[in-house]
């Protein structure tokens, strides 16, 4: 069995939680020890899972990935008013190839999910992605895929798999499960023409950094939907988290990456969180931990509601040339959703209107007939 393959986490790491005080993280965590073994997972809510496979780095990797510092820093947090369960399932070694790693995250993961446990994957290299992606086969027929990054990371034609070309073997390989991929935070400069004409061809998403920098809670909509996110600890700026030549002077501040996790976690359909590309330093390691400790805030702040399901909602009908548009607001959470109207069906095979996450903003530039690029792309990628 693929939980055979995890390894404990260290005894440094459980002789620091000696030391902590009753109200910390690591006080309360179900962690797999020498000892103890593996922690069940019938009430659990919440894995974390280390997997320091790193040989397809693009820029390869001076030293492992030390995942006992990071879980050091996330232990002494302090847990909020919560009431999930978080288990730390330990680490997944290099296996014999990179391929065999690759075969027991997708295992391990799949486990997880069919136990309706969240991972918190803690990974070396963002490749490792797509061997969470490949979790989702035979549980799940079509995945939404977010990735915060600077980068597309698509590669060249017939390049190898890395860190830096993930996304063409998501996209190429069979079975092919991925119906929508989105980016939160590219820079252009990182990007070549061709990922950016690529990006619009497969109607998929993208959000420059600078529209992140205008309003981060746009990156709520698109992280309601997601199945999965991936985030680059590259899209952080160098200054916020580490000096090394890997990381650019420009990205997300620590301020706006946790604002987006907090956001991954509050949607109720994201099954898998996934940091990579981390550095072993004490402020990379600082910054990851609040990154987790607010995707896991923000889980147990998740609300299952639906405009087709729920009655605390108001309906706003914006008549538009064509077709009225209907929005509908939850009076719970506040949350926004639209659904574009069956006047672009030739693109689909349904007649069906799509619903799509919105924000206000979205319904006040309706009110003035700016209708988003982003629905169109929805449609005619037969969103319903």
């Amino acid at each position: 069995m693929a939980f055979d393959f995890l390894v404990p986490v260290e005894d440094k790491v459980m002789a620091h939680c000696e030391l902590l005080p009753e109200q910390a993280l690591g006080r309360n965590i179900h962690v797999h020890t020498e000892r103890d073994g593996l922690p069940v997972l019938a009430n659990a809510s919440i894995a974390i899972l280390g997997v320091k496979e790193s040989r397809n780095a693009f820029e390869k990797k001076t030293e492992k990935l030390d995942v006992s510092v990071i879980r050091i820093q996330f232990y002494k947090l302090m847990s909020g008013n919560w009431n999930s369960t978080i288990v730390d399932m330990g680490d997944i070694e290099e296996g014999e190839s990179v391929e065999d790693t690759y075969f027991v995250v997708k295992e391990i993961v799949a486990g997880l999910i069919e136990e309706n446990v969240v991972p918190i994957i803690l990974g070396a290299t963002q490749d490792i992605t797509y061997a969470a992606y490949r979790a989702f086969d035979g549980l799940k027929d079509m995945i939404n895929l977010v990735a915060v990054d600077s980068r597309f990371d698509f590669g060249m034609e017939d390049e190898l798999i890395s860190s830096h070309s993930y996304m063409s073997k998501i996209i190429t390989d069979k079975p092919n499960n991925l119906f929508n991929f989105s980016n939160i935070g590219y820079q252009s400069y990182f990007n070549a023409q061709e990922e950016l004409d690529l990006m619009e061809r497969l109607f998929f998403d993208s959000y420059r950094l600078g529209e992140m920098f205008n309003d981060i809670s746009l990156a709520e909509p698109v992280l309601r939907n997601a199945h999965m996110v991936s985030l680059d600890v590259r899209s952080i700026k160098a200054s916020e988290i580490c000096f090394s030549e890997n990381f650019s002077p420009n990205g997300f501040t620590g301020r706006e990456i946790c604002a987006i996790a907090r956001y991954a976690g509050i949607s109720d359909k994201v099954g898998v969180f996934g940091i990579y590309e981390m550095e072993n330093t004490i402020q990379s390691c600082q910054i990851i931990a609040q990154i987790m400790w607010y995707f896991v805030e923000g889980f147990n702040f998740r609300i299952s509601e639906s405009p087709y399901s729920n009655t605390d909602f108001i309906k706003y009908i914006v008549p538009n040339e064509n077709e009225e548009l209907i929005f509908h607001k939850s009076l719970l959470t506040e949350r926004w959703w639209v659904e574009v109207p069956s006047i672009l069906s030739s693109h689909t095979k349904t007649n069906s209107p799509a619903l799509l996450p919105c924000t206000e903003k979205d319904y006040l530039d309706a009110c003035n007939q700016n209708i988003p690029e982003r629905w169109f792309k929805a449609y005619k990628k037969g969103f319903n």
